[in-house]
């Protein structure tokens, strides 16, 4: 079955605007039921100097009623993250943190109170976080004794809850190497091994879970969408085009680092013939106080023996008057 590449916005975004799709497909990896999903979709657009274009950095928010595995009935917001690169953290954390300042993920608790939801973080990275072997890599806060470092459970969790999130991170090129259970094999949509072009994946529906069957028959939907193509060929575009100013504005910061490290070289030679010249010029200043030294020292000699000539003729000069010889 050829379906769109998931992996380009437009095709994820495609997909999870249906709203069945979207919750079989958190339900997958958060492994938790979500029994509702109210979806609202964040575009962040920047701007690519490039023919006027724009870029659309889409990230999906949901607010999703869901049951636990203990049978615990809570509200949590999740967040959907796709970049083909997974060293965009700054992007991410900008991002989350506006999660946590916004007033409306909260919610009204049975006790009456209003509570902070949780945040369940969900990352498709294209080029992985190089963890080799495993497609999905799970992160949860944990509380333990600090003391004796024992996990502790049955305590009022919502404190823990409202300041510290969940995370599943997809690592897109580790799916082709592991099938191990119905998660990976439903994430075989985004194994980029199976591409016929970069835009078309070619995927056996029978090797997919049959609870996630709808899933990929969604993209296969996208795959025949009118302009879907064009779409993913625009964001190709606009794609390419921001990394070429990436690396423009890198070589740029290069060459002013290298500018810098000229200058600084520059500086510190200067400041070595300094130095040198205050060494000549210090051992010149001692040469000239031990020259100095040696003619004081030899006036000094002079003075005595000139004083000691002077006594000499004085005796002289009184036995010449005393007449004797």
């Amino acid at each position: 079955m050829l379906i769109a590449n998931p992996l380009y916005d437009v095709v994820f975004k495609y997909m999870m605007e249906d709203n069945k799709v979207a919750k079989k497909f958190i339900s997958a990896i958060i492994d938790e039921q979500v029994e509702e999903l109210h979806f609202a979709p964040q575009e962040y657009v920047s701007k690519i100097a490039v023919r006027q274009q724009t870029s659309t950095v889409c990230r999906l928010d949901f607010v999703a009623r869901i049951v636990t595995n203990a049978g615990e009935r809570r509200s949590v917001m999740v967040e959907v993250q796709k970049a083909n690169i997974s060293t965009d953290i700054m992007r991410f954390r900008q991002y989350l943190g506006k999660q946590y300042q916004s007033s409306e993920n909260s919610y009204v608790g049975t006790d009456g109170k209003l509570a902070a939801m949780q945040i369940y973080c969900i990352f498709v990275l294209g080029d992985g976080l190089k963890a080799p072997g495993i497609p999905v890599l799970e992160v949860s806060p944990e509380v333990k004794d600090r003391a004796t470092s024992k996990p502790l459970t049955g305590f009022d969790a919502q404190f823990i809850k409202s300041l510290h999130h969940r995370s599943w991170i997809v690592q897109v090129p580790e799916l082709p190497k592991r099938r191990r259970n119905d998660l990976e094999k439903m994430l075989s949509i985004f194994d980029q091994s199976n591409c016929t072009t970069r835009y078309i994946l070619n995927v056996r529906e029978e090797e997919v879970p049959p609870q996630y069957r709808s899933i990929v028959r969604r993209l296969q939907q996208a795959a025949s969408t009118y302009d879907m193509q064009a779409n993913m060929e625009a964001e190709d575009f606009l794609l390419e085009a921001f990394r070429l100013q990436e690396r423009q504005a890198q070589m740029q910061m290069a060459e002013k680092d290298k500018a810098l490290a000229e200058k600084d070289k520059a500086l510190a030679e200067k400041d070595k013939v300094l130095a040198e010249k205050d060494k000549a010029l210090a051992e010149k200043n001692k040469a000239l106080a031990e020259k100095d030294k040696v003619l004081e020292e030899s006036t000094e000699t002079l003075k005595k023996d000139l004083e000691e000539s002077r006594q000499i003729i004085k005796t002289l000069e009184r036995r010449l008057k005393g007449g004797k010889p």
